[in-house]
C-alpha cells in the first residue's frame, strides 16, 4: 500500500515496545517502527527524510515498519515469509545485523550467528536458513548495497542524483562501487562528486 514516505522527521522516541519515528508528509504524522540502527542514524528535523516501508495488517492493529534503504525493506519481508518470523522478530534480526550479513549467514548456513539475535533459538536460526536459503540465493538483492552508510550525507546524494534524471538501479551501482573510497562518509558533495564521476564514465 505504502512503497516510502519523504518529508521531515518531526519526532523519535523509544518504549518498551521498539524504537519509532514520526515522519511529517504534508501536514500529517506517520508512525513508523524503525531499526535501532536507524534509529541511532537520523536526527530530529532533517528534511528530505525517506523511509521504505512495509504496512503489516493484522486483525486488531495496523503497524507501519520503516527501513533506510529498499534492500533492507525487502529483506524484512522476506523474513516475514518464514512461518514462526513475525514483524517484532525481523526487525530483532536486523537489530542484530545489516542486511548484507544477514544475507551471508543465511546463504552459508551459519545459524549459531543468527542466534546472537534476540529471541532467535538454535531452531529457529537452521529454520530461517532452510527455508530461505534458496530463495536469497535466487535474489536480485545487491549484497553491496548494504555496505552503503546510511545517513543523511548519502540520503541528500541519492535526492539531488534522482532529481539529475538518474534511476534507482543507477544510484545504487554508483554509490556501490565509490563507497570504499570515500574518505568522508558524512560528506555529501563528496559522495556526489564520486558517484557523478562513476556515472559519467
Amino acid at each position: 500500500m505504502y512503497d516510502f514516505f519523504k518529508g521531515t522527521l518531526a519526532d523519535k522516541r523509544k518504549n518498551a515496545k521498539g524504537s519509532f519515528f514520526s515522519i511529517e508528509v504534508n501536514g500529517i504524522g506517520y508512525l513508523i517502527e524503525v531499526t535501532e540502527r536507524d534509529f541511532s542514524a537520523f536526527n530530529i528535523g532533517e528534511e528530505g527524510f525517506k523511509f521504505y516501508t512495509s504496512l503489516i495488517h493484522r486483525e486488531d492493529s495496523m503497524s507501519l515498519f520503516g527501513f533506510s534503504n529498499k534492500e533492507t525493506r525487502d529483506i524484512f519481508q522476506i523474513l516475514l515469509s518464514v512461518s514462526g518470523v513475525g514483524a517484532k522478530m525481523a526487525i530483532a534480526l536486523l537489530n542484530e545485523f545489516d542486511a548484507c550479513d544477514l544475507i551471508s549467514f543465511v546463504i552459508d548456513g551459519d545459524f549459531k550467528e543468527l542466534t546472537r539475535a534476540k529471541g532467535v533459538g538454535p531452531k529457529l536460526a537452521q529454520k530461517i536458513i532452510l527455508e530461505l536459503k534458496d530463495k536469497l540465493m535466487k535474489t536480485e538483492l545487491p549484497r553491496n548495497a548494504c555496505a552503503l552508510p546510511h545517513n543523511q550525507a548519502v540520503i541528500d546524494a541519492q535526492s539531488i542524483m534522482l532529481s539529475l534524471g538518474y534511476d534507482d538501479k543507477e544510484i545504487e551501482n554508483a554509490l556501490s562501487s565509490v563507497v570504499s573510497t570515500l574518505e568522508d562518509s558524512n560528506n555529501p558533495e563528496e559522495i556526489l562528486r564520486k558517484a557523478l564521476t562513476c556515472l559519467s564514465m
